[in-house]
């Protein structure tokens, strides 16, 4: 279930055709962008000659004779929050941006379960190859699969914590100049909260501004405007605290007795208040093609706060891909590892951030 990314009718809950490209094993630990150098090879091999394969082959190995930018530390912030730390080789003491994961069990790498874009990995990279530190971490959903020891109370304010907890850990490490945090999807909604205190910026990609409760009723008017007012009347429970002993069994995935708890935390809180109160530089930005969260959403955040910027990114999807078909590639992409992410977008952060 990605409860602010899009409803899904399946019985995940609260936890939440591809390309296949046939290489060597031994190449499987290298970067997507050496992964693509094969690929290219392997293209011009087919379509240009032997001669010109070994032309391109020798251009190709060249990236990995090329040294990192960045050095790589994973780091355990807490008992529930473990993740990856990408520091500029030049800069001794940068800026550090702390990413934080969308809904569901996302990764640190922006993936779940048979889903994998890397999204977030990339967006690490490209901006500690600008110069910018960068924290991203497991959600502890995800900690809690891998160990087999899943908390059936788990809350959304627990996701507020362990990201004030990861901002707390750098704060006294004073290792960094300034602390910007970048939230994802429901990651925005998280960041604000945490990023009140102790940060120096906040950066929102694809937020919505409207509560959940309200998303989630637009989302099923849509599909079934009988199905959105039964809808109404359980988020109408929900937003007052109680619990609703009543919904559309179509509808389980989201009003499940035994998620109602975290839905009901998940509620009290409305970005575009939250947002309003930010007293920190602020950047919105959202790409043309989400089909998720809509431009409307960021304009709202970007007007709910007036020392807001916003950067709308052309032809941009949910999860940073540029996508220039319709939505059947756009939907496909979620799972495309292989696709690199909007320069667009890395160079709005970039910008703002310096």
């Amino acid at each position: 279930m990605h409860f602010v990314d899009k409803i899904h009718f399946n019985d995940s809950s609260k936890y939440d055709a591809n390309r296949i490209i046939n290489i060597n094993k031994n190449c499987l630990n290298h970067t997507n962008e050496m992964i693509y150098s094969i690929t290219l090879c392997a293209v011009k091999f087919i379509t240009m000659g032997p001669l010109k394969f070994i032309f391109v082959l020798l251009i190709s190995a060249h990236g990995f004779s090329q040294e990192k930018t960045y050095s790589e530390t994973e780091i355990s912030v807490s008992k529930f929050i473990d993740g990856t730390l990408l520091d500029p080789i030049e800069d001794k003491k940068s800026i550090l941006a702390i990413i934080i994961a969308g809904s569901g069990p996302t990764d640190r790498d922006g993936n779940q379960n048979f889903l994998k874009n890397d999204a977030l990995k990339k967006l690490a990279k490209d901006l500690a190859n600008a110069g910018i530190s960068t924290f991203r971490y497991d959600k502890r959903i995800v900690k809690q699969i891998h160990q087999g020891n899943v908390d059936p109370d788990i809350m959304f304010d627990d996701f507020v914590n362990d990201a004030k907890d990861v901002i707390t850990y750098f704060k006294e490490k004073n290792s960094f100049r300034k602390i910007y945090v970048i939230g994802h999807s429901q990651g925005s909604l998280v960041g604000m909260l945490a990023a009140k205190e102790k940060t120096d910026g906040f950066i929102s990609i694809a937020g919505a501004a409207k509560n959940i409760g309200d998303v989630i009723v637009e989302q099923v008017s849509n599909m079934n405007p009988q199905l959105g007012k039964e809808a109404q009347k359980v988020v109408d429970k929900l937003k007052k605290g109680e619990s609703a002993a009543e919904y559309p069994e179509i509808l389980a995935s989201v009003f499940d007795t035994n998620i109602q708890s975290f839905m009901i935390n998940w509620m009290q809180y409305n970005p575009i208040e939250i947002i309003k109160d930010l007293k920190i530089p602020i950047l919105v930005i959202n790409g043309t093609k989400d089909l998720q969260v809509s431009e409307e959403e960021a304009k709202l955040l970007k007007e709910a706060n007036e020392n807001a910027q916003i950067s709308i990114i052309e032809n941009m999807n949910h999860v940073f891909f540029e996508i220039e078909g319709g939505d059947l590639e756009n939907s496909k992409s979620y799972n495309e590892a292989f696709r690199p992410i909007s320069s667009k977008l890395v160079k709005s952060i970039t910008n703002f951030i310096n």
